[in-house]
């Protein structure tokens, strides 16, 4: 198995602890954040670091989405965070959990 199949299943495992998951669409996530997975550091998204979710927002729910800055974006990102209640928060399930919540599917087909 490669580092990126035992990559996606630990993020279906938290995915699946959750309520379960489109694999499809957990795969293109995954894939779309490259080798950022494989770092220890960047593969995780930390809730406590209010400069990360402001990156998270920035980077990814604005520039990568193309979504408008407004409430809603924290509200959803508050919602994960709440959500995905692990120390260690995967950056890829957290993306992946985030596009879900914001019916943003459509970005990765």
């Amino acid at each position: 198995m490669s580092k990126f199949d035992d990559a996606i299943e630990k993020y279906a495992a938290d995915l699946d602890a959750m309520g379960g998951h489109d694999a499809d669409l957990l795969k293109k996530v995954s894939k779309a954040l490259g080798p950022s997975i494989y770092n220890k550091d960047s593969s995780t998204v930390a809730c406590s670091d209010k400069e990360e979710l402001a990156r998270v927002k920035k980077n990814f729910l604005i520039k990568k989405l193309g979504m408008e800055d407004s409430d809603k974006l924290d509200d959803a990102i508050a919602a994960v965070c709440k959500e995905y209640d692990k120390r260690h928060k995967h950056r890829a399930v957290f993306y992946y959990k985030l596009v879900k919540a914001l019916g943003k599917e459509s970005s990765y087909e």
